[in-house]
């Protein structure tokens, strides 16, 4: 949770804001087939088979600046570094544009390729 406060009182933001918020951006690229659970979205999604928006999302930070893994299952035959680049762009924009907040570094981990 990201709390801080202003001349209005204080905001707190949670992490399943932030993750529900960079998937539903992640999700709508092109290209990217799926999202890779890791830690304790994984033993979550054993026991529930609906896919969640914030799988394969981890957050990190304060109120300053925060760091975004992201883990995702690539289309095959489209280009990476263009996926990741439109990622990248994307998540910046949403969490800044619905935030404030600055994201520092959005890092991008290719678990796979899916073919469609």
């Amino acid at each position: 949770m990201i709390k801080y406060e202003n001349r209005y009182g204080t905001v707190s933001i949670s992490n399943a804001f932030f993750t529900k918020l960079i998937g539903h951006a992640v999700s709508s690229c092109y290209g990217v087939s799926g999202m890779v659970a890791k830690g304790p979205q994984r033993l979550r999604q054993l026991f529930s088979k609906k896919e969640n928006a914030d799988n394969g999302i981890k957050v990190r930070g304060d109120f300053n600046s925060i760091v975004v893994d992201i883990y995702i299952v690539v289309t095959y035959g489209v280009n990476i570094n263009a996926i990741a680049k439109s990622i990248v762009s994307r998540v910046k924009y949403t969490v800044e544009d619905s935030t404030g907040i600055i994201v520092e570094k959005v890092i991008v981990h290719i678990d796979g390729m899916k073919s469609e």
